[in-house]
């Protein structure tokens, strides 16, 4: 499924968040938006998966505009995973990936069987089989995340937003929530903070500041030291692996001690 935005404006308590930005993520490609904090990368996504409503342009699904398809039709094309997920009630695991189900049920319509195999299946592609009996607010905040992964793949659409899911897990968590996302092939727009993780798993980046696009492109082609230290506002050093091309930062500050390469032989950027 392709997934467009085309000039998406936003004001917010009369301040201008996004400026007219536009976007193009073909079918199957993981599209990284990176920038500062405060840059609108989650607003964007939210203009997309429908939790704001643009001030200005549209957003497009598969070509259809996103205004004119119904909640629950949108529902059926992609699914969202946040950065924080609360529950007012003590819901288990299955019931949380239950909810994913959701735009495929009629009104009022019970599980049924065929629900329950793709919530098993969904809960063992996360490793969190085990856990369905637990209640979710038990769990740890990694655990969680994978819960929540489950239940946007419970609901069995051809795309998947991202807005920030890794920002307070550990390092062994965020490698695997994006490991298991970048295995399944969907069409993925993730917003993302760090730039080592997108540079590792996307096909092509948007980098927003003050709300407007500064540059889009492959992340070896984005990510250079002038583009960091303008963006960022820090200075870094690129290492490029001789195989795949895959780029790495290294941050410097005034205290920064010499780096000793401990692992594979990388080149200077």
């Amino acid at each position: 499924m392709t997934i467009s935005t085309q000039q998406v404006a936003a004001v917010l308590g009369g301040n201008h968040i996004l400026k007219g930005v536009s976007i193009d993520v073909p079918d199957g490609q993981f599209v990284g938006i990176i920038g500062p904090n405060g840059s609108g990368k989650s607003t964007l996504l939210k203009c997309i998966y429908r939790v704001l409503e643009p001030s200005g342009g549209a957003v497009f699904l598969d070509g259809d505009p996103l205004s004119s398809l119904r909640p629950k039709e949108s529902a059926k094309r992609m699914a969202v995973v946040a950065q924080h997920n609360y529950y007012n009630f003590d819901f288990s695991v299955r019931e949380v990936v239950l909810m994913g189900r959701a735009p495929h049920k009629k009104a009022m319509e019970r599980d049924n069987a065929d629900d329950y195999r793709i919530v098993a299946e969904a809960l063992d592609k996360v490793e969190m089989g085990a856990f369905a009996e637990r209640s979710f607010s038990t769990l740890s905040g990694g655990e969680q995340q994978r819960v929540i992964l489950a239940r946007a793949l419970a609901q069995r659409t051809p795309s998947l937003i991202l807005d920030e899911p890794t920002n307070h897990l550990d390092i062994k968590y965020q490698l695997q929530l994006m490991d298991i996302v970048r295995s399944l092939k969907l069409t993925v727009i993730a917003a993302i903070h760090d730039l080592n993780i997108a540079a590792m798993y996307c096909d092509k980046i948007y980098a927003l500041q003050n709300g407007e696009i500064v540059a889009s492109g492959m992340p070896q082609e984005v990510l250079t030291v002038p583009f960091i230290r303008h963006v960022y506002e820090v200075e870094a050093k690129l290492y490029r692996e001789p195989e795949s091309g895959r780029v790495h930062i290294l941050y410097e500050t005034a205290h920064a001690r010499p780096t000793v390469n401990c692992g594979k032989e990388v080149e200077p950027v």
